[in-house]
């Protein structure tokens, strides 16, 4: 087993009883650690999260946040409303930045690069990453400016190339063979899945090292749903993906592994089968089976 540093607090051989104390420990404003699961140590991590903490203002969000997000996996975090995971993900490509308020301890790397030294340039950051928020946000341009955005600002200008990250991204993302013959229609007239999509593809142009997705289903019907979790398994492997999803059951449907937040913690960590069917901790099983959240 691999904890993550913190204080001292109950481990994986306590009894029932205790580890459902852990989050009365945390409402009390006590540190615990995260149990995470030995299938990590095998995995080679693209992103590593270590002892992060997140203040707005006076108010911490975030609490000795430590994890590794593994080399084209899914990773999910699931919690119930408020606990932190899209502060987290938002921290990764520093979104938060955008907040006066905001102030951080701790580090994170990608690829062993650290994303909040100082000398680090936040765009050239951001263009390593790729984002996709709740909302579908297409630009008010074509379908294909809006695929080749990110190339375009990076200052490529190459028509053949272009087309072909075009084609490639659309296909990746599943849209293609519906909208080959639009491809210079505003991307505004396309369905609200659709729309999702084509942002997924925009995300994937750049050829991201990390895919970050924020509820990207939370807005759509059950039908775009299921297309849009149908794409995510397609990119398994070839994309590492983080996903913040309220929905337990895509969680359990699309990802490798999961982490349980609470309060702006994670509580527990490991394979997602193994976390939905046999959790170590009895207050990760209670959240699950919906006895709390």
């Amino acid at each position: 087993m691999t904890t993550t540093p913190s204080a001292a607090a109950p481990g994986r051989g306590e009894p029932p009883a205790a580890t459902f104390g852990r989050l009365d420990a945390i409402t009390k404003g006590r540190s615990v650690t995260t149990e995470t699961h030995e299938a990590l140590d095998a995995e080679r991590s693209v992103l590593d999260i270590l002892d992060f903490n997140l203040w707005y203002g006076a108010k911490q969000a975030l609490f000795d946040v430590g994890m590794k997000v593994p080399k084209g996996k899914i990773t999910a975090l699931i919690g119930p409303s408020g606990c932190g995971k899209s502060t987290l993900l938002r921290s990764i490509n520093r979104l938060n930045d955008l907040i006066d308020s905001v102030r951080v301890e701790g580090e994170m790397l990608l690829n062993g690069d650290s994303i909040y030294d100082p000398r680090v340039d936040v765009i050239e950051l951001r263009k390593r990453m790729g984002m996709v928020f709740q909302k579908s946000n297409p630009f008010p341009l074509s379908v294909f400016e809006n695929v080749v955005y990110p190339l375009r600002i990076d200052g490529e200008r190459n028509k053949a190339v272009l087309e072909e990250v075009c084609e490639r991204a659309l296909r990746g993302a599943a849209l293609w063979d519906e909208i080959k013959d639009r491809l210079h229609d505003s991307a505004l007239g396309l369905s609200g899945g659709q729309q999702q999509r084509l942002c997924i593809a925009r995300a994937i142009a750049g050829d991201p090292e990390v895919l970050l997705m924020d509820e990207p289903c939370s807005a759509l019907d059950p039908i775009a749903t299921g297309k849009i979790e149908d794409l995510i398994d397609a990119l398994r492997g070839e994309y590492t993906i983080l996903i913040v999803t309220h929905n337990m059951q895509q969680a359990a449907r699309t990802s490798d592994y999961t982490a349980f937040m609470y309060l702006g913690r994670i509580i527990e960590y490991g394979g997602t089968t193994d976390l939905f069917t046999k959790p170590h901790l009895k207050a990760t099983q209670d959240y699950i089976t919906g006895r709390f959240g």
